[in-house]
This record gives C-alpha cells, sequence and structure tokens, in this order.
C-alpha cells in the first residue's frame, strides 16, 4: 500500500475529479473505486464519494499495490512504429479494440502487448498491464502510445492532462465545410437515454475542444484535420456531428446506412507529439493514411 497526502488549494469540484487531476496515476474511475472502498480519508476519516472539495482540505489516498491482470497475453502481430524502454508507439489497425471488455475478452491491442513486452509492464492504476495512457476506437485506426513502466506512465498521464501530449486525426466528413478551419468547443457527458453514446450537454459534462482544418473538398464530403485539445470519449465522432458535419461511415453518430463501401468511421490517428519521459526530447511521430482511407479518398470523385 502506497499512501499520498494531496492538498486542495481552492474548492468547489468533485473529489474524483480533483483526486484524478492532482495523481496522474489515478483515472476518475480508479478515483471513484478507491472513494466506495474507503482508500480516501480526511481528518482520519473515509470520505464520501459525493464530497465536495473545499479549499484547504487535506486527503490521504491509500493507493493499492497493482495486481497481475487477469488477461491473457497474444501473441498477435503489433505495427510499431517507436519503442524503446519506456515508452511503445503503435499503429492500431481499424477493428482491433485497445482493452478487453464485455464481448471482446481478447484480440485486443492490449492482450497483443502484453505478450509483445513481456515482463517490462506498468502497474499504474492497480493492475500490471501495459500502461494504455489514452484509448481510440475499434474502429478508429493510427497512432496510440503506452508506457511500459510506471516511470513513463506518471510522465505520459501528467502530459495527457495538462495537453501537452497532442493527437492529430484526420477523417472524412459528409458535407461540404464552407470555412478553411474553425473550432468546435463544446462539452461533452453521456448521452442521457443510450449509455453506450456520448452528446454535446452542460449536464453531466466534461470540457471539450477539437480545432479543424479542411485538407480537401469533394462533391458531398470534406477531408479534414482534427487536434485535440481535450481527450473525451468519441470526441471528434461526437463535435463533427454536433455541428452538421458527422464523420463519414460513422453509424451511431451520422448517417444510419452504409457510404462508400464503409464498415465504420473514415477516422485515423495520424500525428503523435509527445515529451520523452526518460530524455525529455520533444517527439513527433506519425504514420501514413492507411489504404481503407485513401480507398474512400478515391471514391469521392475530384476535389473542388
Amino acid at each position: 500500500m502506497t499512501e499520498k497526502t494531496v492538498k486542495a488549494a481552492i474548492g468547489g469540484g468533485r473529489l474524483d475529479v480533483f483526486l484524478s487531476d492532482m495523481l496522474p496515476e489515478l483515472t476518475r474511475s480508479a478515483a471513484q473505486k478507491l472513494l466506495q472502498s474507503g482508500g480516501v480519508t480526511k481528518n482520519g476519516a473515509p470520505v464520501k464519494k459525493n464530497y465536495r472539495v473545499e479549499a484547504g482540505d487535506v486527503f490521504l489516498v491509500s493507493l493499492p499495490e497493482p495486481e497481475a491482470a487477469e488477461i491473457s497475453a497474444q501473441d498477435i502481430p503489433l505495427d510499431v512504429v517507436y519503442e524503446d524502454d519506456d515508452v511503445i508507439v503503435v499503429n492500431k489497425p481499424r477493428g482491433m479494440v485497445v482493452h478487453p471488455a464485455p464481448g471482446h475478452a481478447d484480440g485486443t491491442l492490449v492482450n497483443a502487448l502484453m505478450a509483445h513486452c513481456g515482463a517490462s509492464l506498468s502497474g499504474i492504476g492497480g493492475v500490471i498491464r501495459p500502461g494504455i495512457v489514452h484509448r481510440i476506437d475499434k474502429d478508429t485506426s493510427g497512432l496510440i502510445i503506452a508506457a511500459k513502466n510506471d516511470f513513463s506512465h506518471l510522465s505520459l498521464s501528467a502530459q495527457l492532462k495538462d495537453h501537452s501530449l497532442a493527437r492529430e486525426y484526420e477523417a472524412v466528413v459528409c458535407g461540404r465545410i464552407k470555412e478553411d478551419k474553425g473550432t468546435v468547443d463544446a462539452p461533452i457527458g453521456r448521452h442521457p437515454t443510450d449509455r453506450k453514446r456520448q452528446c454535446v450537454t452542460e449536464k453531466n459534462s466534461r470540457p471539450a475542444v477539437t480545432h479543424y482544418e479542411v485538407v480537401a473538398r469533394y462533391n458531398g464530403y470534406t477531408h479534414v484535420r482534427c487536434r485535440l485539445e481535450t481527450g473525451r470519449t468519441h470526441q471528434i465522432r461526437v463535435h463533427m456531428a454536433h455541428i452538421g458535419h458527422p464523420v463519414l461511415g460513422d453509424l451511431v453518430y451520422g448517417r444510419k446506412k452504409p457510404e462508400k463501401g464503409l464498415s465504420g468511421q473514415c477516422l485515423h490517428a495520424r500525428c503523435l507529439v509527445f515529451t520523452h519521459p526518460r530524455t525529455g526530447g520533444r517527439m513527433e511521430l506519425s504514420c501514413p493514411l492507411p489504404d481503407y482511407f485513401t480507398d474512400v479518398l478515391s471514391r469521392l470523385g475530384p476535389m473542388e
């Protein structure tokens, strides 16, 4: 058990959000579990999960020792873009789930990384496994970074929270975007009636900002480049749909019938920029557009 003391300089926010902001090794869900189990105390007493932080509050957070993950290592080929003793960056294919979940118990990126990385794994969050710092959707292709040890995981998690870990995507969206560039600044939260979806909402939401610029225009479609300032679930898909330009092939947030031969959204994480946890050097990695993406572009006809 590792204990950490955290003091609040200002108040007013939810405790789980405050703890996840102050401790890079804690996600909001992990903070909520700690609160439910009595792992966070104030003046020696467990703090309730609905507690609102007040200025000057001092919390003692008891972090459990990491346990072995109940995830099998599977020898699945990986397209490794960069790797050293601290981090690994993989070009994830479209159709691969990042982390095991109900309905996807194996064949995921984590299963593959468990086999590829061997004993060099992170234990952040209480479970020994590849340090998945951010995720991309099953049907989104492209770059994803994982930490191979706790030191790197803490550094990358902090970069994700302060927005110095930059992610750039390319997408084909429906409709013709008139302006050359723009920004969608709209909070995202869980959909009130469909728990599997997200939506733009002021209720129980978090700030979300997506910057976009036009790469090329076609008849009825636009090729765009998107840069995430925040990293909410389905952020690009939700934001582009919100402004009336859903991602092509996105049957959840966009048009309800497949188009251009797609079975999922045309969205690719092309570029990743971060500070190397060990060396402190700034790294910029990229990967080419995959075949499915270039095939879609070829079907859109001449550029306008």
